[in-house]
């Protein structure tokens, strides 16, 4: 299927691996040119030579961190004028309730609330100019299934779908087409990391950990950067222009709801 967007320009943020880089990939085999981000300039630098070695678009690298005024900057002086704007960032530690401080929350709005409207403030404008524009704010499951150990998680990326649900409405009539995406369980270094933690602190395995979540997963497995990667491009794609605001849940059919 051509998605109609060869040509265009994105900026795909923490895109050097996990989900960021499957977005980056799918948006590649479109044609679209990138802007990729990440905080680690090697694995950054690698990822994009890869892409662009294998799908023949010009790959253009920031490595900053997204979550300071400082990198924000660099990112957006950078990047220039998009077409296509890919909100990522790691999520914060786990945790108990009883461990967060004020200062713990600053940091997981900074990271997954805050940075991504900044972006969305500097970049939207241009896309308002020409006429056409897409964002996707990749989130989590959470926000419609909170997870207890994530609770500075589920309250920075609440916050962010607030403000995407009202702002997506105010610009879909100037041609910008705004939604989120949430991943449910993906095989990344993120779910890596919470399954050893669990494994760790319930005395099971990595692997009896993995299997019980994905005996809960009707298609059986974790999802793929692949699977994520797809479903971003679709949603930058001239077939989503009738979809403004929207919370697409990718989990397998985990989160088991009517609606």
């Amino acid at each position: 299927m051509d998605l109609g967007i060869r040509g265009k320009r994105a900026l795909v943020c923490a895109s050097s691996k996990g989900l960021g880089r499957g977005c980056a990939r799918a948006l590649a085999e479109a044609g679209v040119d990138l802007v990729m981000n990440a905080r680690g300039a090697d694995a950054l630098e690698a990822a994009a030579k890869e892409i662009a070695a294998e799908f023949g678009v010009s790959v253009e690298t920031v490595a900053a961190d997204v979550s300071t005024e400082e990198g924000r900057a660099a990112l957006i002086e950078a990047a220039g004028p998009v077409d296509i704007l890919v909100n990522n960032a790691g999520g914060p530690p786990p945790g108990m309730w009883t461990d967060w401080e004020r200062e713990d929350f600053i940091r997981a709005l900074d990271a997954n609330m805050l940075a991504p409207i900044a972006l969305i403030k500097a970049l939207v404008p241009g896309m308002i100019e020409r006429g056409w524009g897409r964002v996707v704010n990749i989130t989590s499951v959470s926000v419609k299934e909170p997870i207890a150990a994530l609770g500075l998680s589920n309250s920075a990326r609440a916050g962010l779908t607030g403000y995407v649900a009202g702002t997506s409405r105010q610009v879909a009539g100037q041609g910008v087409i705004m939604n989120n995406l949430l991943p449910g369980m993906h095989a990344t270094d993120r779910t890596a990391f919470l399954d050893e933690a669990r494994a760790a602190q319930s005395g099971r395995s990595v692997a009896e950990i993995r299997a019980g979540k994905e005996a809960n997963i009707p298609v059986g497995r974790y999802g793929t950067p692949e699977d994520f990667g797809a479903t971003c491009a679709f949603m930058c794609s001239q077939y989503a222009g009738f979809m403004v605001g929207q919370n697409i849940l990718l989990d397998g059919g985990a989160f088991n709801s009517t609606m």
